[in-house]
């Protein structure tokens, strides 16, 4: 893939980021940014992910944590080799050529389709429990349930991924940390005053969940393709590993205080999305559920935009572009559309995308790239091993575990 065309995913990726060119992102807003990146849809699933797990597996989630923490600073130690290195594919093409830009650019890609389809489906479980008897009827066929809201996002949705300047929905998208902590204090209200209480024991370990609540905590890890933006945008570039560390320390605490919380409210009943669980006469539970889905519809023209960049760009033909450019990005959504319908299925997708694409993005890429560039000592090396080892084996696992999942239930 082309270098320009690549590029586009750092800057719009998930979370966007605010930068002042001339003068360069302060400590603070980096941090903000950072934070923005990290806290996404995962945090509506961790508590089902502790579920599967039991309440041993928070030190699984501690653990991802530290892993994808070291792994961020070691793609800020690999962009300080050289001052051409801007891009997390830029890093995959000094490693390995062009295959591993070609490679890293794949995965990214991959994992922004995948973010897409988890926003349809999320917008049709969320709207479904408002409106469990909506339904349409177009002639002799009639739309019901949860397919009714997934038709009716894409179609709301479709007009926002026309836009060629996307710095409006940036902005908008930025709210992303404060309707967090807004989800995180409607969750709270819900158990505290609203008479759900937190009295439920859960259990201590569960085996048989641990590699899908491993491979959802990854997800929720998956700010590595915006990072070495973030870290480019900085005054001081060498502050980076502090930013990552704040970044990671508040996002693991709100992941941990939303799983907690969560889980004591609901044990073993709760579901993929813990605003499914919420009783939907309350204020607080109405709060959290239109604040859950109310990001996706400003963040999902900046997922997908880059793919439709990309495929843009691949192209030969130049003077009906324009046209086809509406036509590509028209087909990404309607694609994304017929995915969320035919695969329903919001924990085991997630499950999919933490442990193909995020352990790769988040925790192998990270390291194979590293090694080969820095060529570090041999203790530092033996521990890069264990990672490779800890990572792989979850990628493997976690992909069979949830293709086999969705396989079943389709």
């Amino acid at each position: 893939m082309e270098s320009h065309s690549v590029e586009r995913i750092e800057t719009q990726n998930q979370i966007p980021q605010i930068m002042e060119p001339s003068k360069g992102t302060s400590f603070f807003r980096t941090c903000f940014n950072g934070i923005n990146a990290l806290l996404g849809i995962g945090i509506i699933s961790v508590p089902y992910a502790l579920s599967q797990g039991g309440w041993l597996c928070l030190m699984v989630l501690f653990l991802v944590a530290i892993i994808c923490c070291y792994t961020g600073i070691l793609l800020q130690k690999c962009m300080s080799v050289s001052p051409s290195i801007n891009t997390y594919p830029d890093i995959g093409e000094f490693a390995f050529g062009n295959k591993g830009r070609i490679l890293i650019s794949i995965f990214l890609y991959l994992e922004l389709y995948f973010v897409a389809i988890e926003f349809l489906i999320l917008e049709g479980d969320n709207l479904h429990k408002l409106f469990p008897n909506a339904k349409i009827h177009f002639g002799c066929v009639k739309i019901v349930g949860r397919e009714v809201f997934v038709l009716l996002d894409a179609i709301v949705i479709l007009p926002t991924t026309w836009l060629k300047s996307l710095g409006l929905l940036a902005y908008v998208s930025i709210g992303g940390v404060l309707a967090s902590i807004v989800l995180v204090f409607s969750i709270f209200w819900v158990g505290a005053i609203d008479g759900i209480g937190f009295e439920e024991k859960g259990v201590i370990w569960r085996w048989d969940g641990l590699i899908s609540a491993i491979s959802m905590y990854t997800f929720c890890y998956c700010g590595h393709a915006v990072f070495p933006t973030i870290c480019n945008s900085m005054k001081d570039r060498s502050q980076f590993p502090k930013v990552l560390f704040v970044c990671f320390i508040l996002s693991t605490i709100t992941y941990g205080s939303m799983a907690t919380m969560g889980y004591l409210m609901y044990g073993q009943n709760l579901m993929s999305q813990i605003t499914l669980n919420l009783p939907t006469g309350k204020i607080s539970s109405k709060i959290a559920i239109y604040t859950t889905f109310v990001n996706p519809i400003t963040k999902y023209a900046l997922v997908v935009s880059p793919i439709a960049t990309a495929i843009e760009d691949k192209l030969p033909l130049r003077k009906s572009k324009f046209i086809i450019s509406y036509f590509i990005r028209t087909f990404l959504v309607i694609s994304t559309a017929i995915v969320a319908l035919t695969v329903p299925f919001f924990g085991y997708v997630m499950t999919f995308t933490g442990a193909l694409l995020g352990v790769t993005v988040s925790i192998l890429l990270p390291c194979l790239c590293y090694v080969k560039i820095k060529r570090p000592s041999y203790l530092e090396v033996m521990f890069i091993g264990m990672i490779l080892v800890f990572g792989s084996s979850i990628a493997i696992s976690g992909t069979y575990t949830s293709l086999k999942n969705i396989i079943s239930h389709v």
